[in-house]
């Protein structure tokens, strides 16, 4: 008995040996495999090849094979005929800006739109698909300024919002030549909101001093764990009225048809509403829009995929390491108890 105890005992330090060297050597495999990639990726589509792909589909399901073939033909000659041209014809980019709190997809973003403006000139025109309730007012700001450099190039900026932009999500919106808007969208809240929680009633409950020493009579306004001061809480609504004075006068600038003053109450609208408030100046969503522009211009999505991190790379390296060894163990134990 004692004999398979020692023997178990020595299985078991065998096996977590095992497990440590075999994702320890998962993960160096998986950063050799990243060595010598850039900062990241940038992908090119031309969507014009996956709509015409979807219409032969449902052609030759409507029409038949040979109609569909004929049409097709046809199509193609006029393709060739365009190819030979040494002209370029209008291109319309697309970018997608999915935004959150921190609007970290700023990075994503930067380099979407300098890829752009390498070779896009004047006749063509940048297409932006946005998706915020808002966030940070630094961060929506360096977003709403990256959109800024299209129109500074003299390239024709159109911004479509299909579900939400509101707050630093419209202060994007705004810079647009053209604002579309699907009907249920999400639109305006023009407005700044901050608010702090604070413990410091319930740390005096229970005999906890806190002390907090600034150096500037402003340093901090208010806090989560000191005693908010009158003075410090009117000073909190002075820098929000500040930032909500900057929104309006951001807004104005890029939208100088609106009534800012009935627009930045903070309140929202859905697209068919947001167009009689000169929000937007259209309704229709995006699809319908890209879907417009085929027969006239080659229309390219633009993505760009930002290369990990090391500690990201170490996480995920150690993850797929670690189920896969798992998988081996579990299949070392099936095998064991059923054999074949």
């Amino acid at each position: 008995m004692e004999f398979l105890i020692d023997y178990g005992s020595f299985l078991l330090k065998g096996i977590t040996l095992l497990v440590f060297v075999m994702i320890l050597v998962g993960m160096i495999s998986s950063l050799k495999k990243s060595e010598g990639q850039e900062r990241g990726k940038l992908e090119v589509n031309k969507l014009n090849d996956k709509y015409d792909h979807m219409r032969q589909q449902m052609s030759a399901l409507l029409e038949g094979k040979k109609t569909a073939k004929q049409t097709e033909k046809k199509k193609k000659k006029v393709q060739k005929a365009e190819a030979k041209s040494t002209e370029r014809k209008p291109t319309t980019f697309l970018v997608d800006f999915h935004g959150d709190i921190q609007a970290k997809q700023v990075a994503r973003l930067r380099e979407e739109i300098s890829a752009i403006l390498t070779i896009a000139n004047e006749q063509d025109e940048v297409l932006v698909r946005v998706e915020s309730g808002g966030g940070v007012v630094h961060g929506y700001g360096l977003a709403a300024s990256q959109l800024d450099r299209i129109r500074k190039k003299g390239i024709k900026l159109t911004v479509a919002v299909d579900k939400v932009a509101a707050s630093g999500g419209y202060m994007m919106a705004c810079v647009g030549d053209h604002i579309l808007a699907a009907p249920f969208a999400i639109l305006g809240s023009i407005g700044v909101v901050a608010q702090i929680p604070n413990i410091n009633k319930l740390l005096k409950k229970h005999d906890i001093d806190v002390e907090m020493h600034t150096a500037g009579e402003f340093k901090r306004t208010l806090t989560v764990i000191g005693e908010n001061t009158d003075e410090g809480r009117k000073k909190f609504v002075e820098d929000l009225q500040e930032a909500h004075d900057l929104f309006k006068e951001f807004v104005a600038e890029h939208r100088p048809q609106v009534d800012i003053e009935k627009v930045a109450t903070g309140e929202i609208w859905f697209g068919n509403q947001a167009i009689k408030n000169q929000l937007v100046d259209e309704v229709i969503t995006s699809d319908e829009y890209i879907l417009s522009q085929l027969e006239e211009r080659d229309v390219y999505e633009v993505k760009f995929t930002p290369k990990k991190s090391l500690s990201e790379k170490l996480g995920k390296a150690a993850e797929n390491s670690t189920e896969r060894v798992t998988d081996r163990i579990f299949e070392r134990l099936a095998e064991s108890r059923f054999p074949s």
